[in-house]
C-alpha cells in the first residue's frame, strides 16, 4: 500500500512502442501520474485513456509525465492503443498481480470471457519528482474515475499554493 509523503514502490514495465519504462528514471518538473486501467475489456478505461490522450498537451505544459498501465498482455495493450486511438500517451503492459497489490490496487477475477482471468481495478497516483506519493485515487469498480480537468485544476492549485500532500497519518 502506498501512503502520501512516502516513497512509492519501484516499477518497470514494457511499453507498446517496444521500449521500456522505469519509474525511478523519470524526470519531471512537477509530477508523474500513473494511471492503472483495467484493460482492453473495459469501456470506461477506453473513455478515460481517450480523455487523457486529448488533455496530454495540457499536462505536459505543467511539467507532468503521464503513463497508463495494466495487467494486459502486450497483444491486448497494443490492441487497446490501436482500437482506442491512443498514440501519444505511453501504454505499459504486463503489470503483475503482485505489483498491483504493492500499489494497493484491488484485484478482480473474470466474470466474462472478454476479461483476463485476473486484473487490477483502476487507480491513479500522483507522484512528486522525488518519488514520494502526493495523492491517489483507487477504485474497487470500473466507475467513478477523477475527470482529467479536475486533476489539471488540482495541479494548478497545488503548484500555485505549494499545497502539501495530505493523508499521510
Amino acid at each position: 500500500m502506498t501512503i502520501p509523503k512516502t516513497e512509492v514502490p519501484a516499477l518497470s514495465l514494457p511499453l507498446t512502442d517496444g521500449s521500456n519504462w522505469d519509474l525511478k528514471s523519470q524526470k519531471c518538473k512537477s509530477f508523474i501520474i500513473l494511471v492503472f486501467y483495467r484493460g482492453l475489456h473495459c469501456p470506461v478505461c477506453k473513455k478515460q485513456l481517450q480523455e487523457i490522450e486529448e488533455k496530454l498537451p495540457e499536462f505536459e505544459e505543467r511539467g507532468v509525465n503521464l503513463i497508463a498501465m495494466s495487467c494486459d498482455t502486450q497483444e491486448r495493450a497494443q490492441q487497446s492503443a490501436e482500437d482506442w486511438g491512443i498514440s501519444k500517451l505511453p501504454i505499459a503492459y504486463g503489470l503483475s498481480i503482485k505489483e498491483a497489490r504493492n500499489w494497493g490496487l484491488f484485484i478482480s477475477e473474470a466474470i466474462s470471457d472478454k476479461e483476463p482471468d485476473e486484473f487490477s481495478e483502476p487507480g491513479l497516483f500522483i507522484i512528486r519528482p522525488d518519488f514520494s506519493l502526493y495523492a491517489s485515487s483507487i477504485q474497487t469498480m470500473p466507475f467513478a474515475r477523477p475527470p482529467m480537468d479536475d486533476i489539471l485544476n488540482a495541479i494548478d492549485f497545488v503548484t500555485k499554493n505549494d499545497y502539501p500532500a495530505r493523508g499521510g497519518k
